[in-house]
């Protein structure tokens, strides 16, 4: 990117948002539609945004979120890449990878958030500047006739109702928070990011009804459980009905008010076929239905990682197993990670410091991000050949280190 191109990437300002929201909306395909067409949503931070006029017309487009992102054993702020276009008019000329540069560069001058996440459009974008899948969403399918809830699944003494939206949008909120923090991949959601995921605009239904929500109620009163579905009516050539439920989300505080929900989800009248694409690809309802091969399963990557300065990064998640290594880090695209860095961490805590003893593993920043949430094995990784294990039985106690009990999974696309 030559540095006059680079020298007019700047914030763009509330009053921008319209040309703004243009050129995002038409780089993916899409028409401008909704509430904010003349002004920025409420989660939008435009001091954070990027973008670069070609005349009054915005050809590159950048932003990024203020999150917080649960890891193992710990919540860590984070920062959540989005709004990333280009115009096919500014192609090839390093306008991303300058865009990239500096997002992670300000954060790490800046000692924002140590680490970045996204989600990706495609997938051989980003790894080239170290993001890489960290989470993955299960896409589960089944047929109903087949999901039927164990016999000796415990559904408590609870009861689920349906709810207003005004009901949910007050009850759910607090089980997220109680939830959220011991799943790796979860964001933690303010009123505003509430407030976006209940948007229910027609045109966003694809035919489907308006959002369906649920609590579950324990006898005194307590709401430990709620979700989320859409139905899709249809009907075969025969006239038997044949309609589809999305479930969009489900969360429970126990396994009795979890089974509950699914109990009610997948007894819907005149519904064939269950869809549940955002849950986890190792959801407990895989081990609650009687059939394990009725719910199939097809994972796709979901939120990205990449680790913006590896020593706060490693410092702040906490480790299953004892660990004490030292990792020999390459990452040409934020050169202040590059090097060896002592790792040493317990249950209770962990510390990642520069060091010059010779190292037990070496690896690129695409894969430590990869294993960062503990779901993406550093074992597989160095089968594939993305960690070269110096020390004999590194990869194993790194792997062992690195791993976490709870499948990390991230339901929040932005």
């Amino acid at each position: 990117m030559t540095d006059d191109l680079a020298a007019q990437l700047r914030p763009a300002t509330a009053d921008d948002w319209p040309a703004f929201y243009r050129a995002m909306s038409a780089a993916f395909g899409e028409t401008p539609s909704g509430p904010y067409l003349d002004s920025p949503p409420p989660v939008a931070e435009m001091d954070r945004s990027l973008a670069l006029w070609d005349g009054d017309r915005v050809a590159v487009t950048a932003g990024i979120y203020s999150r917080s992102l649960s890891v193992p054993g710990a919540v860590v702020p984070c920062a959540g890449i989005t709004w990333v276009t280009v115009s096919p008019t500014h192609r090839r000329r390093g306008i991303l990878t300058e865009i990239m540069r500096r997002q992670l560069t300000e954060l790490h001058e800046q000692q924002r958030e140590p680490v970045a996440g996204l989600w990706a459009a495609e997938h051989p974008i980003y790894g080239r500047f170290g993001y890489a899948p960290a989470t993955f969403r299960g896409n589960l399918t089944g047929r109903t006739e087949r999901l039927r809830l164990r016999p000796d699944v415990d559904l408590g003494a609870g009861r689920v109702n349906i709810v207003p939206a005004e009901l949910y949008r007050a009850a759910a909120p607090a089980v997220h928070e109680q939830v959220r923090r011991f799943v790796p991949g979860n964001l933690a959601r303010d009123d505003r990011w509430w407030d976006r995921l209940l948007r229910d605009e027609k045109e966003d239904r694809d035919g489907a009804t308006e959002r369906q929500y649920l609590l579950h109620n324990e006898p005194d009163g307590t709401v430990s459980g709620y979700a989320a579905y859409r139905v899709k009516s249809s009907w075969t050539d025969r006239g038997e009905p044949d309609g589809t439920l999305t479930v969009e989300e489900v969360r429970g505080t126990s396994t009795s008010a979890y089974a509950s929900l699914w109990k009610l989800l997948l007894s819907v009248d005149l519904i064939r076929t269950v869809r549940a694409p955002m849950l986890s690809p190792d959801d407990p309802i895989r081990q609650l239905v009687t059939d394990g091969r009725a719910l199939h399963v097809s994972p796709l990557d979901a939120l990205w990682v990449r680790l913006v300065d590896v020593d706060r990064a490693l410092a702040a998640r906490r480790y299953p197993a004892p660990i004490d290594l030292v990792i020999e880090v390459r990452d040409e695209f934020c050169p202040w990670n590059a090097g060896r860095w002592r790792v040493s961490g317990h249950p209770a805590g962990g510390y990642c410091g520069r060091t010059d003893l010779d190292p037990d593993l070496v690896l690129g920043i695409e894969a430590l991000s990869a294993a960062y949430l503990g779901g993406v094995s550093l074992a597989t990784l160095h089968a594939a050949g993305r960690v070269t294990e110096i020390s004999p039985g590194a990869v194993t106690l790194a792997a062992t280190a690195f791993s976490w009990p709870v499948t990390p999974w991230c339901p929040d696309e932005f």
